[in-house]
């Protein structure tokens, strides 16, 4: 079935790159978490950190620009630091990385069946456990369980069919938000928006949940090697990429913040089809919204998992995992043991129940900031020691800015842990990152062979 002498399909165009981009950025969490970015930080407030966070962000796409361009290979922040410091760091950074993609990819599952819930309520059939207070049947996991086997069989089927969906959904999540954004300009009230800022804690709450909105982007270096496009290009993309999210998202604050009062957006458990709903006066809108939604969940599962089993078929290529997860299919070139992997762990999410979306979102935002820390460090380290590399994209300001960049990075990822560690109820968290660790350490001592290459 598998042949680990085989290369990925070069295949990929610029639409393509910013689908899989763009569309991994916007996601489900739209759907949920709009209303409370407003309530807890105020309607400046939630546009403020969006656009303070986009920026940090923004800075961090540069450097995977740089590097992406200059080493266009599958693995991204693997690559980067097996260059910089070698294969330790190096799986250190991927495996990171790996948890923050599958933690997103894996917490779809549940969003899905929360989604469908919401329009067709899923009978509760055949309790199997509670957990943290949420007593998770049969019935309902299964949903979420099926459409992750869906998006694994999409994967399978070859990159195309997988790109080709993601083009296509993400520009129907585009439309549906531009739908309320004008709707909320011509049809809303300034009255609705409420407060314009909470105060400190409710505009950190938002600040922090930034990277967790933003992560995406850099699925973009994972698919390097299937990409039909010039190198410089393809840094750019990522750029591209970034500023259309942190966009699409103020649109979406300013569209929420118009269309309902502050009692509509808060007695909702998907707040923002209920507030469409209301703002058009039809309940067509609330499940046309949730469509968009469930879109948005696939979207950002297809690109997270096509992230993720790059990043370790890249890892496993170069011996830094087992060299099983670096066999291609001779058919489609797809890593279909690492394809396999990730798309069990997907499975088996939904039956966590639904407060493992707080638990997944949280261990990967602050997986993501550590990942992003690493290459900002990754990417001075490499200045330095290859001035000479041929970077068709590069970042300007001088030597002093990169710096810069990896110092934001650096103190974002240390506020964000500080954050979370600060906060009550962290354990499942702590637990997902230790079990993390093990596995991590297991598949270390796993592997066998040589140093392999970062190309």
């Amino acid at each position: 079935m598998g042949d680990d002498r085989a290369v990925l399909s070069r295949v990929l165009g610029r639409t393509d790159v910013i689908a899989i981009g763009f569309g991994t950025i916007i996601g489900w969490s739209w759907m949920v978490m709009s209303a409370s970015w407003i309530t807890g930080a105020g309607f400046l407030g939630a546009l403020l950190a969006f656009i303070i966070g986009g920026v940090i962000i923004l800075m961090v796409g540069f450097m995977y620009g740089e590097l992406t361009a200059a080493m266009p290979f599958a693995g991204g922040e693997f690559v980067f630091a097996y260059r910089a410091f070698g294969k330790r760091i190096a799986f250190v950074t991927g495996w990171i990385m790996v948890l923050a993609y599958i933690g997103v990819a894996a917490w779809e599952g549940i969003a899905l069946a929360t989604a469908l819930d919401s329009i067709l309520p899923v009978p509760k059939i055949l309790h199997l456990w509670e957990i943290s207070g949420y007593n998770v049947h049969m019935s309902w996991a299964i949903v979420g369980a099926a459409g992750a086997l869906a998006v694994t069989l999409l994967n399978l089927f070859g990159i195309r069919p997988a790109v080709l969906f993601q083009v296509m959904a993400t520009a129907a999540i585009f439309v549906v938000v531009l739908v309320l954004f004008f709707g909320g300009i011509s049809l809303g009230d300034t009255e609705n928006i409420g407060e314009l800022f909470t105060g400190a804690k409710g505009f950190l709450y938002v600040l922090f949940l930034i990277p967790a909105m933003i992560i995406g982007f850099d699925v973009i270096p994972q698919s390097a090697e299937e990409m039909n496009i010039e190198p410089k290009e393809i840094g750019r993309m990522i750029s591209v990429c970034i500023i259309m999210g942190v966009l699409w998202y103020c649109i979406l604050i300013v569209g929420v913040g118009l269309a309902a009062p502050v009692e509509i957006r808060t007695s909702s458990i998907v707040p923002t089809a209920d507030i469409a709903g209301y703002l058009f006066g039809n309940e067509v809108f609330v499940t046309v919204f949730v469509i968009g939604g469930i879109l948005g969940i696939f979207t950002t599962w297809n690109g997270f998992f096509m992230g993720a089993t790059r990043l370790i078929y890249a890892m496993g290529r170069a011996g830094a995992m087992p060299r099983a997860f670096a066999l291609l299919s001779r058919k489609n070139r797809i890593p279909w043991v690492a394809v396999l992997f990730v798309g069990f762990l997907c499975m088996a999410a939904p039956f966590l129940g639904k407060n493992a979306l707080v638990w997944l979102v949280d261990t990967s935002s602050v997986c993501a900031l550590a990942a992003y820390a690493l290459v900002a460090v990754s990417f001075v380290a490499i200045r330095r020691k290859e001035p000479e590399l041929e970077r068709p994209f590069r970042v300007g300001g001088g030597r002093a800015f990169p710096v810069i960049i990896a110092a934001f990075a650096l103190c974002y990822c240390a506020a964000d842990l500080i954050y979370i560690l600060m906060e009550p109820a962290q354990t499942p968290e702590m637990i997902i990152l230790a079990v993390w660790i093990v596995l991590g350490f297991v598949f270390s001592l796993a592997c066998r062979g040589g140093e392999g290459n970062e190309g």
